[in-house]
């Protein structure tokens, strides 16, 4: 997805409420490219060349649970944003999306996102990988109260590989900066 600042970023809106699908558009589409779908198949047949995708997890026919693991089997190199009105459950956990949003969202919302999203792309994979689990995090610990998180291992498995994780970025931040003060001390530095 590697998009620069000059270039527009390009979002598919997936809902199958029409009239949601194109607020999103609109809100979005004053800044970025902007395609929108209102169901599965279509998102399917629209997502290659997206960078972002905001994606509406109850849809009938094929949810976005199935778009999403639809996505990641073919490979699709883009952002997915999960949005929907339904509580995460604990299962959010093992899913293979970038963040999560829960409904209503309005157009600040949206707007930050997407940038966001083309932040965490510059990032390396270990980066990508923790953001999406303290969005993971974050989002359980919004919608569910601390009786219910201590007593699930989901729960205690993704506090556990936040911190792992934020382990092995911090120790890659302390090895740059260990890097750049060496070259610091060269003359002329």
């Amino acid at each position: 997805m590697q998009t620069t600042a000059t270039e527009e970023t390009t979002v598919l809106v997936v809902d199958d409420e029409r009239d949601v699908a194109e607020l999103y558009a609109t809100w979005l589409g004053t800044d970025h490219d902007v395609r929108s779908a209102n169901g599965g198949q279509e998102a399917l047949d629209r997502v290659d060349g997206v960078d972002v995708v905001f994606l509406d997890r109850q849809m009938p026919a094929m949810s976005g649970d199935e778009v999403l693991d639809e996505i990641e089997a073919r490979g699709v190199d883009c952002r997915v944003v999960m949005v929907t009105a339904v509580d995460p459950g604990f299962d959010i956990v093992e899913m293979p999306f970038d963040d999560y949003l829960t409904k209503p969202v309005d157009r600040n919302d949206l707007l930050e996102t997407v940038e966001a999203m083309r932040t965490r792309d510059t990032y390396d994979e270990h980066l990508q990988e923790y953001f999406a689990m303290a969005s993971k995090k974050a989002t359980l610990e919004s919608e569910k109260n601390p009786v219910e998180l201590d007593a699930h291992e989901e729960y205690r498995e993704v506090s556990e590989r936040v911190e792992a994780l934020r382990e092995r970025a911090d120790s890659a931040v302390d090895e740059l900066d260990d890097f750049e003060s060496a070259f610091r001390d060269f003359p002329g530095g």
